[in-house]
């Protein structure tokens, strides 16, 4: 058999049915990928080997599966720090829902990965396991790294602007950002309320569904079950266009021809100018919602906030209720006209980030191809897509209509098919 710590999720859950993977061969592969690439990616937050091979996994359709949890997620039997020096040593009483939900399936929690600052602002140390001078991209930099280094199969991540989609393209694996609130948000250190959605990461489309869909009760289907017909997609190039990297211009061109010749009925499609408001907007919301999600660290550690997090709370405190009243309307709007927007088409195909991951850990990405689609509270998907000038990995993004986080998946799996 192939190095364990190679497969796909739903391969090893198929090989750990029949007997010929044992949950505790899967695990001891992880942890020896650990060993030997940990000290340079440093995704984890916190890992101990012995509580990891200790653990009995549950009966169940994550039986046996290692996974790494975002640590803006409580662990009852693992610290919760958030990233940040205010939390350090916190010790959660409870799991997160989903944490708990993904322990019921029978998934084994191997460790914590490492967020960005409370998710927003700071990075942690980790590094791009394909390139350690570059990011992996954030916030959810540990689990995207994690994931692509082969530490585990499956990963929790959050996204507020685009913090599945972006590292997990940056670091070649499949994201996965649902309809906001599929994925229960109880037991996270939640930031921003209209915004924040948990998500998953994984080397394929369908272990994304098997993970999602076991923590969530949803029937996600099986993305590996090619549909009858083709898809319908619309060329998005959205509002932040002019900040596309030449590789991601390239990979796009690419991307419709290949998609068109494998029988996708594909044109150009435009948002209305209406949301290109939507930048402003997400900002006002967003550090609004953050900075009253963190009264008690604002009011009594405020020094302990990092320099770029104090400033961007107290510039969201300082919005005018009128702003707030506003981004709110158009959010409104928009989200209720999305979908007749779409017209007949299935899906959109949109840039996943604006080019390779960044040179260097101080700055993870541009999130301006993804804080319209969280906004809009749609389910989307990065899959990978080639590697750029640097040989760093590319992703392109399939967005659904929200609520149709089955047909999003599906899509998502024939586009990387098409383009594989």
């Amino acid at each position: 058999m192939a190095d364990p710590a190679a497969l796909t999720a739903t391969a090893a859950a198929r090989a750990i049915r029949a007997g010929t993977l044992a949950p505790a061969e899967l695990m001891e592969a992880c942890l020896d990928r650990m060993a030997a690439r940990e000290a340079v990616v440093q995704a984890m937050a916190f890992f101990d080997p012995a509580q990891a091979r200790g653990a009995t996994p549950r009966p169940g359709p994550l039986h046996g599966m290692p996974i790494g949890v975002k640590d803006v997620l409580d662990t009852a039997d693992m610290p919760s720090e958030y990233n940040s020096p205010i939390w350090r040593g916190h010790r959660p009483r409870a799991d997160a829902a989903c944490v708990a939900w993904a322990r019921a399936a029978g998934a084994v929690v191997l460790g914590k990965t490492i967020t960005t600052e409370f998710a927003t602002r700071s990075p942690g140390p980790t590094t791009n396991p394909h390139d350690p001078g570059r990011t992996p991209g954030g916030s959810s930099s540990g689990s995207a790294a994690g994931v692509a280094a082969g530490f585990f199969p499956l990963a929790f991540g959050t996204q507020t602007a685009g913090s599945v989609i972006r590292p997990a393209a940056f670091c070649g694996v499949v994201g996965y950002k649902p309809t906001f609130g599929l994925i229960n948000r109880n037991g996270m250190k939640l930031m921003s309320d209209s915004l924040d959605t948990v998500g998953v990461m994984a080397r394929s489309v369908a272990d994304c569904a098997l993970f999602a869909g076991a923590v969530s009760g949803h029937d996600l289907g099986d993305p590996d079950v090619r549909p009858l017909s083709s898809p319908r997609i619309g060329v998005c190039r959205s509002p932040s266009w002019d900040r596309a990297a030449p590789e991601t211009t390239a990979l796009f061109e690419r991307a419709a021809g290949r998609l068109a010749y494998a029988g996708a009925h594909v044109r150009d499609f435009g948002l209305p100018s209406e949301f290109a408001a939507l930048e402003a907007a997400h900002a006002v919301i967003m550090n609004n919602e953050s900075a009253r999600a963190l009264g008690w660290e604002m009011n009594t550690a405020r020094d302990q906030l990092s320099p770029s997090l104090r400033e961007r709370m107290e510039w969201g405190l300082a919005q005018p209720e009128a702003a707030l009243i506003e981004s709110h309307a158009l959010f409104r709007f928009l989200r209720s006209d999305f979908e007749a927007i779409l017209g007949d088409l299935d899906i959109l195909l949109t840039p996943s980030a604006a080019g390779e991951a960044p040179p260097g850990l101080a700055w993870t990405g541009d999130a301006g191809f993804n804080f319209i689609w969280t906004s809009l509270h749609v389910p989307c998907v990065t899959v990978p897509a080639g590697v750029g000038p640097n040989g760093m990995p590319l992703g392109l993004q399939i967005v659904a209509p929200r609520g149709r986080d089955r047909e999003a998946l599906a899509w998502a799996a024939w586009v990387a098919a098409a383009l594989s």
